[in-house]
């Protein structure tokens, strides 16, 4: 039987060729491979061969970085286009995601930044702006405490710095979930129309079939995804509050409810003035995919702000 989310991959995959990025996968370390969407003219083809070259001197690096419930480009297709234009493009997909692979036993945001930063660099990136929705918020923000220099501003959407345990216990009893894992890797339509149903704040209907069809492309690598949910929570006593050198800008679906425009608020007074938040009303906590030229607009308006880059 035909599954309607995979026959769509190969025009997405043109579409997103035509918008200025492509494919390319990036050997991290023996058993670790990180998959990007990379600029077009990045990639050169010299007998049979790929080869990378640097990114656009006159092109601002910027890096989206996906959440969990979506590979990179899914995530992302409504940016990249939007972007690619007057920055240099890179969409990662995480260990687990999209063809990403690693054989390390290391499930942590940490590891995930260390893979994300080590590929970058493998490819010219030294120094970028990085988008991050979500869990990719949570590796965002560990990426920039670890490489402050790489990083030299942050977007982040629906996301905090850490995910600590009793944040994760309160935030599961609010939305009525047992656990992170039931919210994000459903196994079941009726999960996956609950998850659809707390991340957006407009209600669409899409027939089962089609819930049927993402999950299965979708939701793939459950053991080690579901390893990552556990790797990515912390004890009370391991959250170090970090002060950030960068720009950062909160920018936020007024009706997440996955993390409350409030928690945004009071996550803007932690980091301090170089922190700043705007918020898009008629949106949830996919922010991106629900008003995607709204969030584009004020995504492309924070990157204007910053200084050219040294």
């Amino acid at each position: 039987m035909v599954n309607f989310v995979a026959i769509q991959q190969p025009f997405i995959i043109a579409l997103m060729r035509f918008a200025g990025v492509q494919t390319h996968s990036v050997e991290i370390h023996p058993g670790t491979v990180l998959n990007f969407w990379v600029p077009n003219e990045t990639l050169r083809k010299n007998s049979n061969t790929t080869t990378t070259v640097d990114p656009n001197p006159d092109k601002p690096v910027v890096v989206l970085v996906h959440g969990f419930a979506a590979e990179g480009i899914v995530t992302w297709q409504f940016q990249v286009g939007a972007l690619a234009k007057k920055y240099s493009v890179y969409v990662p997909d995480l260990l687990f995601f999209g063809g990403s692979i690693s054989d390390s036993p290391d499930r942590s945001p940490r590891f995930q930044a260390e893979c994300l930063a080590k590929g970058l660099r493998m490819l010219g990136v030294r120094r970028c702006v990085v988008v991050g929705f979500s869990y990719g918020g949570i590796v965002a923000f560990k990426m920039a405490e670890m490489y402050p220099y790489m990083v030299r501003a942050m977007v982040i959407t629906g996301s905090i710095p850490t995910m600590t345990d009793s944040t994760n216990d309160l935030l599961m009893k609010e939305l009525g979930f047992s656990s992170s894992s039931e919210l994000l890797l459903p196994d079941s339509v009726k999960g996956l129309k609950a998850l659809w149903s707390v991340a957006t704040h407009m209600k669409l209907w899409f027939p089962d079939r089609l819930y049927r069809d993402y999950l299965e492309v979708m939701f793939d690598n459950r053991k080690e995804r579901g390893e990552l949910l556990e790797g990515a929570v912390v004890s009370k006593k391991e959250d170090i509050v970090t002060e950030f050198p960068q720009r950062i800008h909160l920018l936020w679906g007024e009706n997440d409810q996955i993390f409350k425009l409030e928690l945004a608020q009071n996550m803007k007074r932690q980091l301090g003035e170089k922190t700043t938040i705007e918020a898009i009303e008629n949106a949830g906590h996919i922010v991106h995919i629900e008003r995607p030229c709204v969030y584009n607009q004020c995504l492309k308006e924070f990157l204007s702000s910053l200084p050219i880059d040294e």
